[in-house]
């Protein structure tokens, strides 16, 4: 927008300068609870629904003001569904307030009870985050979406931000009275993760400017009490019993010590535990409790640390449990990925408690993003770099995902199975790590492969699958891999895949996949996959003809079978 200037100003009509002035004057009478001021304006010609900075309308200040304000001014025309900046609306500003007489009365003048701004808010949240108890009921009475998680756009949910519920937002803020009306009242759910995976027991640990570390605790324990998941973390990797130990609480550590989930040696993105942090801390009594349930002492250099703090006790402490001063070795390895490499360097040279041969962190900072629907991380099988899935050994799903991995020993373009370990009823399936996706390779600016070499590679995937007896279901780039060095690998690991057992259709279906694929790597993945179409393809591009005939004899469901294919005159020529 552009923005007029002083000598621009100057010439305006008298008109719009004395209604400009009259807007000012009503959004500043609004501000100051000035009623007949406001009248006086309005009956001069000031707009209603006229802005101020950052997109304020005198509606929305009046709900933070003075409900009877809020009310003429709704009567004198405002408008409801008027957005801030933000994307705010007077209904948002009302759960703010915590005024159910405004809450009701804009419901019935059309606000939907779940409309969010930009950031995500709801007045349901905003209630939550300043404890405005009656709203909150009110709202709940007018079927609000208790667990909506906070909506953000496509750029901010790549950074992570968003997810988070007013659960949460009340744990945060440190609301207990709230806390207990949405989990006792209002069913909510405990267990449903914010956008970097924080519960709201994380949440609750989580410092506040004005929250005391009491009221965390006594929120804590509460969670704890209803069952809440204890392996969440937060985004520095820290679990609860991390922060726990951050806030010198010893009931809540011993609270989170009786849980069997717990992992008492687990450790953040720093390699701190909580025994190093009660270390830190030169909290003994907290240290002495953490080395009598188990706690490994030759993780942190604990004698370093109590000995800087001049801590003779804890050091005392520490030797009875056998905790050694040791210098720290120099760090030479080196990663053969070029993608993962920082992640996989500082994941090597952290503590991480281990799993038989295998290093891993399951934290966001060490997930691998876009593969499907399940949560794969980066791992190191001794030096091997590896890609972790993880599952209960009691799942049956996963168990079969296992056994066709076991499979696919023998493919050289399916994703196969490298190693695996199994801990606290938990299994841990380790693959050869990729680079990307086909997808993230063909955005990239620099590629080594031409179109027919990738296309040929896919085939080939695909006709492994169906020589196993399987049909894929879900063909698409990004179950695609591609190693450091060019080689395609197909996944499956959301378990799509269905016996083909003579069912035509399901091989037709992959076929329908494969020709769309061959229009998405041939134009370079410039269009959506879901939205690639045959003329998208340019007259010129190389090899036009036979391509279009692959795609056609593909759609078709020619059944030449897919070896017959990577002979079709479009891979004759290599260019």
């Amino acid at each position: 927008m552009e923005h007029t200037s002083r000598s621009q100003l100057r010439t305006l009509p008298t008109g719009t300068k004395m209604l400009e002035d009259l807007n000012v004057k009503l959004h500043a009478a609004v501000k100051n609870n000035e009623m007949e001021n406001v009248k006086e304006l309005l009956e001069k010609g000031a707009d209603v629904n006229s802005r101020a900075e950052g997109g304020w309308t005198p509606l929305q200040s009046a709900v933070l003001v003075d409900e009877d304000m809020a009310l003429f001014l709704l009567e004198k025309g405002a408008d409801l569904r008027a957005r801030k900046q933000n994307g705010g609306t007077a209904f948002i500003e009302a759960g703010i307030a915590g005024s159910v007489r405004l809450l009701e009365l804009f419901l019935a003048h059309g606000s939907d009870v779940n409309e969010h701004d930009d950031n995500g808010f709801s007045a349901f949240m905003e209630a939550a985050w300043y404890g405005k108890e009656d709203a909150l009921r009110f709202l709940h009475s007018k079927g609000v979406d208790v667990n909506m998680r906070r909506i953000v756009c496509e750029e901010k949910r790549k950074l992570n931000k968003g997810g988070a519920t007013a659960l949460m937002d009340a744990c945060k803020e440190g609301h207990m009275s709230v806390v207990k009306v949405l989990v006792e009242d209002m069913n909510a759910d405990l267990n449903i993760c914010d956008n970097q995976d924080r519960n709201a027991l994380i949440h609750a640990l989580k410092e506040s400017s004005h929250k005391k570390p009491e009221t965390s605790v006594s929120i804590a324990l509460f969670l704890l009490d209803r069952g809440i998941d204890v392996k969440s973390r937060d985004e520095n990797g820290k679990t609860a019993l991390i922060l726990a130990a951050e806030v010198d609480s010893l009931e809540l550590v011993q609270a989170l010590l009786e849980k069997d989930e717990v992992d008492i040696d687990d450790a953040d993105a720093e390699g701190n535990t909580a025994l190093v942090v009660a270390v830190k801390n030169n909290n003994c009594s907290m240290a002495e409790l953490l080395c009598e349930k188990g706690a490994r002492t030759d993780v942190g250099n604990l004698i370093d640390i109590a000995n800087r703090k001049r801590a003779s006790d804890l050091t005392k402490l520490l030797l009875k449990h056998k905790a050694k001063f040791v210098p720290k070795p120099p760090t030479d390895w080196e990663p053969t990925s070029k993608r993962w490499r920082d992640h996989l360097k500082k994941l090597y040279e952290i503590y991480r408690p281990m799993i038989g041969k295998l290093k891993i962190f399951q934290y966001i900072y060490y997930k691998i993003p876009k593969t499907s629907l399940v949560s794969i991380y980066l791992g190191l099988y001794g030096d091997t770099e590896v890609a972790v899935g993880i599952g209960h050994s009691s799942d049956m799903k996963f168990d079969k995902q296992k056994r066709f991995l076991e499979q696919c020993g023998n493919c050289k373009h399916l994703v196969k199975l490298f190693q695996h370990e199994k801990a606290k009823g938990l299994v841990y399936l380790c693959f050869p790590l990729w680079e990307h996706n086909l997808e993230e390779y063909l955005q990239a600016s620099e590629r080594g492969m031409g179109c027919k070499d990738i296309l040929k590679m896919i085939f080939q995937a695909v006709g492994e699958l169906h020589s196993l007896g399987f049909a894929h279901q879900d063909l698409r780039p990004s179950k695609f891999l591609i190693d450091l060095n060019g080689n395609i690998y197909l996944e499956d690991f959301d378990n799509r895949r269905k016996l083909i057992e003579g069912n035509k259709k399901l091989v037709n279906t992959d076929l329908e996949a494969l020709s769309r694929l061959v229009l998405y790597v041939i134009t370079e993945g410039k269009k959506p996959f879901e939205k690639i179409r045959i003329e998208d393809v340019a007259a010129n591009s190389p090899d036009y003809e036979e391509a279009l005939d692959l795609v056609k004899s593909l759609k078709s469901h020619d059944e030449r079978g897919l070896e017959k294919f990577i002979k079709h005159p479009f891979f004759w020529s290599k260019k």
